[in-house]
């Protein structure tokens, strides 16, 4: 398979109303997937309204004009495909997978719910939904061990006020203080044609796909007055790490070692996607080799590192390793330093390198192998960079990462001094 780019066609059209609608034919099955991406998360949520882009997640597959609760998802499993949707703080996306002769079916629901969601949001629904939303909440991040790592580490990279401060499950409090009519605001400010970008891949011809866009879409009216997504992209530097330690029902000592970096599609960040592969991913990886299989500190399962892919603030890379028996947190953080600063000061090795590499052609190529990995990645470049096409970049870019440009990277954006290193230890051992 090819090194660079995205081997398929790719066609573009907007309609009278704003909506930008991308399509890529494949005639190699007959399947199509529909992917939209709404220009709404949790960066966007004005104050006291934080957990609203998610709680939509949820709304949106309650029913709407003419469509029953939870008929959305009833029709599309009944047509023999397959749905669903998340949010991040960048955006909210809602996505099926359908037999090509159902391609009409799933631009009719997605457009019905984009429409006419409002008129059919109940408090009942409201009410429903925000209990479902608290009980994901306890499920996902307050009864798991090391569960609430995100909602701590956010807060330690991004000061109050930064749009990337709190976490997209947001503030059950706001939540629980909104009434029906600001959630309806909410609706109508964001969810609009305007906002948003319709991706479909798969066995249809473009021109099918941009004339049934127009016919359920076309008349949904756009929203002249979307608010401006708060300004994200600097964070001021402290000159101090920051350090939180918790004592929690956790089974063994955990440190996740964070910095901020470049914003995901920026140049920067190609480099931290390189060097986070070669610090913590996999057996081969100098944090498994150093402190799984070296040192015999970390637990071989529950080491790595990773970044994540914000694209409208310096994104965070994390490190993380979860201590053996025996060993303290202290001895944990100190070993996790040293291998996350010698990345400044050891060269990466040609060995590594392609080690790396050939993993993230591998990651790639496996989001490619499917028409819904590839709705979503044209979606996602065409809502945050304007073009679909520069998903093609992509690849081509991570190959062209020196080990020269992962030791300046590092030295940037790797220093301790605004290091955030959040511990947990186990409650026994307070």
């Amino acid at each position: 398979m090819p090194d660079s780019g995205y081997p398929w066609p790719i066609e573009t059209s907007r309609l009278d109303n704003g909506l930008r609608v991308v399509v890529s034919e494949d005639r190699t099955a007959p399947a199509v997937a529909v992917n939209l991406w709404y220009d709404v998360g949790s960066r966007h949520e004005p104050a006291g309204q934080t957990g609203f882009a998610h709680l939509f997640e949820h709304l949106m597959f309650e029913g709407s004009v003419n469509v029953a609760k939870t008929e959305h998802m009833k029709l599309i499993q009944g047509s023999g495909g397959s749905l669903n949707a998340t949010t991040n703080p960048d955006r909210t996306n809602y996505f099926e997978t359908v037999p090509a002769e159902h391609l009409e079916l799933a631009l009719w629901l997605e457009a019905d719910r984009m429409g006419g969601l409002v008129p059919a949001l109940t408090q009942e629904t409201l009410d429903n939904q925000r209990e479902v939303v608290k009980n994901e909440r306890r499920q996902r991040y307050e009864n798991v061990p090391y569960g609430d790592a995100w909602l701590r580490l956010l807060p330690l990279l991004y000061p109050p006020g930064h749009p990337y401060h709190h976490a997209t499950i947001g503030s059950m409090a706001d939540l629980n203080a909104a009434d029906l009519a600001t959630f309806q605001a909410f609706h109508r400010t964001y969810y609009a044609p305007n906002n948003a970008v319709l991706t479909v891949v798969g066995d249809a011809p473009a021109a099918e796909v941009f004339a049934l866009a127009d016919k359920y879409f076309g008349a949904l009216p756009a929203r002249e007055d979307i608010p401006p997504a708060p300004d994200g992209r600097s964070v001021e530097a402290t000159g101090r790490p920051a350090v939180q330690t918790v004592t929690a029902d956790v089974p063994a000592p955990r440190v996740y070692v964070a910095h901020r970096g470049h914003p995901f599609g920026s140049p920067g960040y190609d480099v931290l996607t390189v060097l986070a592969t070669v610090l913590g991913s996999g057996r081969g990886s100098r944090l498994y080799q150093r402190l799984a299989d070296g040192e015999r500190i970390a637990q071989p399962d529950l080491v790595g590192a990773y970044g994540v892919d914000l694209a409208h603030a310096p994104a965070p890379l994390i490190a993380t390793a979860t201590a053996r028996p025996g060993v303290s947190a202290e001895r944990l953080t100190e070993g996790l330093a040293e291998v996350v600063d010698e990345l400044a000061t050891v060269p990466v090795t040609a060995a590594e390198l392609d080690r790396a590499k050939a993993l993230l052609s591998t990651a790639w190529w496996r989001q490619m192998s499917t028409v819904d990995g590839r709705a979503d990645t044209l979606g996602r470049y065409a809502t945050q960079f304007g073009d679909p096409a520069r998903a093609a970049d992509r690849l081509p870019a991570w190959l062209a990462v020196t080990a020269e440009q992962i030791a300046e990277v590092a030295a940037e954006v790797l220093g301790a001094a605004d290091r955030v290193t959040l511990t947990y230890l186990p409650e026994e051992t307070a």
